[in-house]
């Protein structure tokens, strides 16, 4: 069998600027995956609803 050595890492040096750049790029990829995930639980909500029946209850409850 191999020995596994174990490593551990005491200091990462990264400037200022380059965190923030890696901030930037994680947001703008937030921005995309919230989108499809936001469409698969409409998605998701819309099925319950199909399945559950009672189609009207919006527009009963919402009616002046």
């Amino acid at each position: 069998m191999i020995d596994a050595q174990r490593i551990v890492i005491v200091d990462l040096r990264i400037s200022f600027f380059r965190l923030v750049v890696l901030f930037i790029k994680a947001a703008l990829a937030v921005i995309p995956a919230a989108i499809v995930v936001g469409f698969l639980l409409m998605v998701a909500t819309a099925l319950v609803a199909a399945i559950l029946g009672d189609h009207g209850f919006v527009m009963r409850h919402w009616t002046f």
